[in-house]
Formats: C-alpha cells, sequence, structure tokens
C-alpha cells in the first residue's frame, strides 16, 4: 500500500451479498485486502465498517467506488456522486428495485460516516450506453422509449476488465476483432464486441433477461404473464418473483441453482441435466446469433464462476461451433488453460478471470484524477 496516499475501497453490491476490495490507489492499482459480507439489509453496512476497520490501520480512505448495476438512461460513464445523482437514483428505483435501494443505501451510510470522502458511481450498464440503435430500440410502442424502457444490458465492470486484459495479452489491435464475451455466473450473459465497443447484448431492460441464469428466467413469452394472470391470478410482482428468484437452472431442476452441483447431480437426475443442457444450448445460440450480428468471430471469452471453472459446461457450449471456427482443445480445456482452443482454430477461445473491483478503483482514480483510466 503506498504510504502516502490511502487506499481506494470498491463496494461491489448485489441482491444478497457484498464483496468489498481495498486497493493501492496508484497504478496499477495493486489489491491489498478484501473479503465479502453474505447479507444485505441495515446491518451490512455496520458489518463492512466493522471489517474495513480490521484493514485500515488509521482509518483513513482516499476515495470509495460503488458499483450500480443499473444507470438507467442519464449515466453513461464513472461520476462522482453528489445530492443530484442520489435523487436521480432514488428516482430511478423503478428500473431496478432488486440492487438501487439497498446500493442508496450504503452511499448514504458512508456519506454519514465519511462526509468528506469522494465517492464515485460505476454504473454496469455504461460499457453499453452506446449500443447501435438498431440493437437498443425495443419493438414496442415509441412513447415508450422516452421513458427510457430500452435495451440497457449489464455485467458492463466486467466487460471492460475482460477488454482490457485481451488488449494486454493479444495486442491492442486485438481489441478491435470481432468478439463475444462470454460473462457466465449466477448472473449471465453474452455481449457481442466490435471496435471495442458493445454493439448488442443478451440482458435487456433488466438482468432477467437474455439466458437462462441460476434462478433467473432469461428470455421468456411476454404472453406468459398474461396466461398466469389468468389461470393462477398471479399478481406482476409475484411474477417478478418467479421469473428473478425461483427460475432458471433452479426452477429447472427443482433442485438447486448453482451448476457445480447440477453437475455432480446430472448423471441420476433427468432434470439437473436437463437444466444444464438447457444452459448450454440457450448460451451457443447467444454466442450463433451474435457471431451473425459481427458478421463473423475472432475471438471467444470466457469468464465468471461457470465460465472460469466449468470446462464440461464451456466444452458443451462450443459442440457445433465449428463452423464458426471454434475448435477447442479438450486438454487445455479440461486444465482451464488461458488458451482453450487449438492452436490450428480460427477463433481464439480464452478463459480470463474478471475482476470487477479492480475496474472500480480504476474509475475512482479516474474520476478524482489519480491514475491511468480504467
Amino acid at each position: 500500500m503506498s504510504p502516502t496516499r490511502p487506499p481506494i475501497l470498491a463496494i461491489n453490491a448485489g441482491s444478497s451479498s457484498i464483496k468489498f476490495a481495498l486497493f493501492d490507489s496508484r497504478p496499477p492499482f495493486a489489491r491489498v485486502s478484501h473479503g465479502d459480507i453474505s447479507e444485505i439489509g441495515a446491518s451490512a453496512s455496520q458489518m463492512l465498517f466493522d471489517r474495513l476497520e480490521q484493514d485500515l490501520a488509521d482509518d483513513r480512505l482516499t476515495g470509495i467506488g460503488h458499483r450500480i448495476v443499473h444507470g438507467g438512461p442519464a449515466y453513461g460513464a464513472p461520476q462522482r456522486i453528489d445530492p443530484e445523482m442520489i435523487a436521480t437514483l432514488r428516482g430511478s428505483g423503478d428500473f431496478d428495485p432488486e440492487h438501487l435501494p439497498a446500493e442508496i443505501s450504503l452511499i448514504e451510510a458512508f456519506q454519514r460516516r465519511f462526509p468528506d470522502l469522494p465517492q464515485v458511481a460505476c454504473f454496469d450498464t455504461a460499457f453499453h450506453h452506446d449500443l447501435p440503435r438498431v440493437a437498443r430500440l425495443l419493438p414496442i410502442p415509441r412513447r415508450y422509449e422516452a421513458k427510457g424502457v430500452r435495451r440497457y444490458g449489464f455485467h458492463g465492470l466486467s466487460c471492460t476488465f475482460l477488454m482490457a486484459e485481451l488488449a494486454r495479452l493479444d495486442g491492442a489491435e486485438a481489441a478491435n476483432d470481432r468478439i463475444v464475451l462470454a460473462h457466465l455466473g449466477s448472473g449471465a450473459s453474452l455481449t457481442a464486441v466490435r471496435g471495442g465497443k458493445s454493439v448488442d447484448t443478451s440482458m435487456s431492460f433488466t438482468p432477467a433477461s437474455g439466458v437462462p441464469m441460476s434462478s433467473r428466467a432469461g428470455d421468456l413469452d411476454p404472453g406468459l404473464m398474461a396466461y398466469l394472470a389468468r389461470t393462477e391470478t398471479m399478481t406482476p410482482d409475484q411474477f417478478a418473483e418467479m421469473v428473478n428468484l425461483k427460475s432458471g437452472l433452479l426452477g429447472i431442476s427443482e433442485t438447486s441453482g448453482d451448476m457445480a452441483e447440477l453437475l455432480k447431480r446430472e448423471a441420476d437426475d433427468v432434470r439437473a441435466a436437463e437444466a444444464v443442457a438447457i444452459f448450454c444450448y440457450q448460451v451457443r445460440k447467444w454466442i450463433g446469433a451474435f457471431a451473425a450480428a459481427l458478421g463473423g468471430l475472432d475471438a471467444l471469452v470466457f469468464a465468471g464462476g461457470i465460465g472460469e471453472n466449468a470446462p464440461q459446461v464451456r466444452a458443451r457450449i462450443c459442440e457445433d461451433l465449428g463452423f464458426l471456427g471454434v475448435d477447442l482443445d479438450r486438454a487445455r480445456n479440461d486444465a482451464n488453460a488461458p488458451v482453450i482452443s487449438t492452436d490450428a482454430g480460427r477463433v481464439r477461445v480464452r478463459v480470463i478471470h474478471t475482476d470487477e473491483e479492480v475496474v472500480i478503483a480504476r474509475s475512482v482514480a479516474q474520476v478524482l484524477g489519480l491514475g491511468a483510466p480504467a
């Protein structure tokens, strides 16, 4: 840790837990400590303060960065948090009722604890903010676009890190290739990148869309909501709870939303086997669709808990993608090697351990003028 400048704190709050990390406040922003709190609510901020007291010798910080899942239509880049932003985010609560209230609560808790400390919002939607209009516009009445209803996309902090890593590993020109980023974890999304910019992404207005996830449904026929309202008197809130918390791998398997657990069970449980199969099939479909949108494919990147650690899943996803030039090396894939494609494969297939927290730290440094941009 730098002896002359206190560290940067990166906070990555999800719907059920908080990850945090302290970083040296000078490039290359080395991680000096980290942890997680498996709780969200009124006590979460105090638990986080208690943990920080153990890691901060003098109770000082240079700045704090927060992952904000949904930036809405207003925010397309990291920005310093001020009262106007808090008011805007609070007024945008309907965009993301699952995450925004807890995120705002954490920001305000740190404002009370460190009233003079700068805080920076890092939006998970920012990477996709300038999607081409053909990908951004939803095919519903135009008046809703004025209300901010559009494709936003998520996992943008992960995408930012993965693109920087590709440039570091394969050269700056590699970032201009036709790339599909597959962030596959309990939340999962795919992003098509060309010229270093997001041109399409599987998640849309909310993180519940796209491929099936741990407990999120992914894309569904919109008529399903009306059907369930008629046949089961299901309310909008009940439908939202179902598609966010009771669907996906959990809903199909009826036992677990954890991919590692389902892989253990699939030989003896058809429900687990079908959950794994549907996940792999849907991810493969999105890769094929994005290759069409990109006009070809030069690189495929797997990241996230499943993407980084489940070679069986990667292999099944890549089955039948040979027509695109995807050719996995079995030994490399089984070993979770950095490059898992064969030397002869036209498409470079990588496994990269993503790091959203370091992107937050770099963004804080950028906004505060402390170092290199993220």
